[in-house]
């Protein structure tokens, strides 16, 4: 299985609806979110060290997952509408896009945050290196000059 990871830059994947309807079926609303700020212009990962990643396999949308400025953090950044196709999941798909995503955040900040949403989530991000941090709006924060990135076992 080949996943390709894919910066979105003018306009977000067609395949975004599918990815946003099954994001819905299981309650999370992040992902309609992200349609609904693009489409009114109001957040497009375009700021400095501001990024928006698509994973694919094949020509299947399998994932997305980008990072904006964490206005309330000076030099920090925030994960922000991480999801991966519930189909698609258990494939190393995250474990790709995350770190895509936190190794161009290293250029420009220092610290990344992320709002687990549930349990699962929040045991993803902590095998990623993330500590819990429920403060500031987030749950969990990762020093990146003191992270390797190195994925720990789940």
């Amino acid at each position: 299985m080949t996943i390709d990871i894919h910066m979105i830059r003018d306009r977000l994947p067609r395949e975004i609806a599918d990815l946003e309807s099954a994001a819905r079926q299981e309650g999370y609303r992040h992902i309609t979110r992200l349609v609904d700020e693009w489409a009114a212009g109001d957040i497009r990962f375009e700021r400095d060290g501001e990024r928006l990643l698509s994973a694919y396999v094949g020509e299947a949308l399998a994932g997305i997952g980008g990072m904006t400025v964490q206005g309330a953090m000076s030099g920090a950044l925030r994960m922000r509408r991480f999801y991966i196709s519930p189909a698609m999941r258990r494939r190393g798909i995250g474990r790709m896009l995350a770190p895509a995503l936190l190794e161009h955040a290293r250029s420009s900040c220092s610290i990344v945050t992320v709002h687990a949403g549930n349990d699962g989530a929040a045991k993803f991000w902590e095998s990623l290196g993330f500590p819990a941090n429920g403060r500031d709006g987030h749950t969990h924060r990762l020093d990146l000059h003191g992270s390797s990135l190195t994925p720990r076992s789940p």
